[in-house]
């Protein structure tokens, strides 16, 4: 369970998030919804410590996670597939995968089947460099990446993003089959409503910095969704 309370955070003078709480548990994907700008970014950002927060207190599976230090947050478990997914250009896709190695141990230094399995494209293109994939298997390989750090907690920011609709597919597929084996939260912020609403269990409407809505899917319609994304 990752368990968000009251998270409040500022650039600058200007605040970003208000008194934000959720929960998302493991075995189901959370979606985080709402238009451009309301917060949903910086939220990931402060979960996954890159950005400080100006109060409030994350745990995992009812430990607390000091926050505003991305390495702590990794070896808690929580791992981020960033928007823009990052990869590194000039690495190949073995040593983009092996960088998640960095919060394991080295008995742990090895990339499980697992992660090939899920995305067999990688499996072909282990010595080919990050910045000569496509879009889509750049985004294949930031949440392959992720999951080397053997995550409790997996936020995917925008992972649809520019990504062609077959390989969208094969991401919300391999989402639903990570949330099927019952071993990790995943958070999931998303602008592509018809993406979101196929695969989360639960949702979360952001709205000027502040959770407007949460709900679970099977009290939460779909047109009740866009209802309160056109708000």
């Amino acid at each position: 369970m990752l368990d968000v309370q009251h998270i409040d955070l500022k650039y600058g003078q200007s605040q970003i998030l208000y008194d934000i709480s959720l929960a998302a548990p493991v075995g189901q994907i959370t979606a985080i919804m709402g238009n451009n700008g309301v917060g949903k970014t910086s939220l990931l950002k402060a979960l996954s410590g890159r950005h400080p927060v100006a109060g409030g207190q994350v745990m995992v599976n009812d430990t607390a996670v000091p926050l505003g230090s991305a390495y702590v947050a990794a070896r808690a478990g929580i791992a981020y597939v960033p928007q823009g997914r990052e990869v590194f250009p000039m690495m190949t896709v073995r040593e983009n995968l092996e960088t998640g190695f960095a919060c394991l141990p080295k008995t742990a230094h090895q990339i499980p089947d697992d992660v090939f399995d899920l995305f067999p494209v990688l499996r072909d293109m282990q010595g080919r460099r990050g910045g000569d994939l496509s879009g889509g298997q750049q985004q294949q390989l930031a949440i392959a990446r992720a999951l080397i750090s053997q995550p409790r907690v997996l936020l995917l920011d925008e992972p649809t993003e520019g990504i062609q609709p077959n390989v969208i597919q094969q991401i919300g597929d391999a989402l639903v089959a990570l949330r099927d084996q019952g071993r990790m939260a995943i958070v999931l912020v998303e602008q592509n409503a018809d993406f979101a609403y196929r695969i989360a269990d639960r949702f979360a409407v952001v709205e000027r910095g502040r959770i407007k809505r949460t709900a679970d899917k099977s009290d939460y319609s779909k047109e009740m969704l866009m209802q309160d994304l056109a708000l």
